[in-house]
């Protein structure tokens, strides 16, 4: 598996809020879906509500 930096922003109360985090995972569309399902159920937002910028891998 490969470790891949997923950044962008998220819609909160405030506006936007920036985020980046790392995630392992074997290609890039499934990072993308760990982030989405990941910040989803943190901050309670549906997928619309977060967008990806950049996926990276390191």
């Amino acid at each position: 598996m490969s470790q891949f930096t997923v950044s962008g922003q998220f819609q909160s109360r405030d506006g936007y809020s920036k985020f980046q985090t790392a995630v392992e995972a074997p290609n890039e569309n499934v990072a993308r879906e760990h982030v989405l399902s990941n910040i989803g159920s943190q901050h309670g937002l549906k997928r619309t509500q977060i967008e990806i910028s950049e996926v990276t891998a390191a």
